[in-house]
């Protein structure tokens, strides 16, 4: 990303749909403000890009979880709908790793750790979160890193 940070690409983008008018991307990206503005006024801070990445990587998360339970419930509009909301919210989150990234940075992880087994599990994901976050999902991180030291 360029030097500006991660609230003011996404004004720029709001401002951009403004523009264009696209009342969807419009709302998601109205979405993704007012979080930014809650936790500003519930926390009395100023949001930095780490943070603000944090949030962007929990709406995904939160509209992934609604989608999957839309699609089981046969509601497939409103599946759609989350997933177009994933899609506007990933294009503000960095480029996601490859498999093999992945697996370097979880071995990497490990041997840091100098220890084998379930005990470094906490250590791991201590270390590879905040490297990882919103580039890819904790989730099969975790899974990833399971399988990693119980092999």
């Amino acid at each position: 990303m360029s030097d500006e940070s991660l609230k003011a690409t996404i004004t720029a983008a709001m401002k951009a749909a403004m523009k264009a008018r696209d009342k969807e991307r419009l709302g998601t990206i109205r979405l993704i403000l007012s979080e930014f503005k809650r936790i500003e006024v519930d926390e009395r801070i100023e949001i930095d890009d780490a943070r603000a990445l944090a949030v962007l990587d929990k709406m995904v998360k939160q509209r992934r979880d609604s989608a999957d339970q839309y699609e089981k419930a046969g509601r497939d509009e409103l599946a759609a709908q989350e997933n177009f909301e994933i899609g506007v919210i990933q294009e503000f989150l960095p480029a996601q790793l490859s498999e093999a990234e992945l697996i370097a940075m979880v071995d990497a992880a490990i041997a840091a750790s100098g220890t084998t087994g379930m005990q470094a599990m906490g250590a791991v994901m201590g270390e590879l979160k905040p490297k990882l976050q919103g580039r890819a999902d904790i989730g099969a991180v975790s899974q990833l890193v399971k399988s990693r030291l119980t092999a």
